[in-house]
């Protein structure tokens, strides 16, 4: 009996041995930084009079990409949930809408293919649930999902004189999900993420003024996001 029992605790020594962080899922709240790169587009519906404006003849979203960086807090409910915070979070993005135009205006530079880029610095507060696998030495999965409050720092939606952009709220809401792996280093947790975030508000400041504005009705966000995550 003694030499099982003396084997068992060697043998489970020795496995635990080879965790890395082997106490890390136990602790009730721990910090890390995120690096996240982002493909990005707007998700367009046309306005009703859309066909009585003859000066655009279309007008299509763009793919296009950004980068962002944030504070990633997470809490611990059980051994299969989290909840993450991930705040600050500043994205940098550039989101663009191809407009095919009629009668190009050549004082304003106007080709009949022009390319309309909106620039926006996005803080965000995503609040996401986190559904963990067991762990398998040192990885493991995990699927996430919850939403996202942004603001848009450089918002243009009361600018004047903004013939050559879309207006955007400064306000958005949205619902993201995503999977992830985590995998345990000797200092910290790599975790790389993909996840699909919606904005679900309409982000446009129509303005029935401007021809590239005037043509539609709702913009929503649309992004998919590629995170690195590193936690101590």
């Amino acid at each position: 009996m003694m030499v099982c029992l003396l084997g068992s605790t060697g043998s489970y020594a020795q496995l635990r041995g080879g965790l890395n962080l082997p106490d890390n899922d136990d602790k009730w709240y721990h910090i890390g930084i995120v690096v996240m790169g982002t493909s990005n587009r707007f998700q367009i519906n046309q306005h009703p009079r859309f066909l009585q404006y003859d000066s655009v003849m279309v007008s299509n979203p763009e793919n296009s990409f950004g980068f962002g960086i944030g504070g990633m807090h997470t809490f611990r409910i059980s051994n299969r949930f989290e909840a993450r915070v991930v705040f600050p979070q500043l994205l940098f993005v550039n989101k663009s809408i191809r407009y095919h135009l009629k009668y190009p205006d050549p004082s304003n530079e106007e080709t009949p293919v022009m390319n309309q880029n909106v620039e926006s610095i996005l803080l965000g507060l995503p609040i996401q649930l986190k559904l963990k696998s067991d762990r398998i030495g040192n990885f493991r999965v995990y699927m996430m999902g919850g939403i996202k409050f942004e603001t848009d720092l450089s918002s243009k939606a009361n600018a004047r004189n903004a013939e050559n952009f879309v207006k955007l709220k400064k306000s958005d809401f949205g619902i993201e999900a995503g999977i992830g792996f985590n995998f345990y280093q000797k200092f910290f947790i790599l975790s790389p993420e993909i996840k699909i975030s919606n904005g679900i508000t309409n982000v446009h400041a129509r303005d029935e003024s401007l021809k590239f504005s005037n043509v539609i009705d709702r913009i929503q966000s649309r992004q998919i996001i590629f995170s690195l995550i590193f936690e101590g």
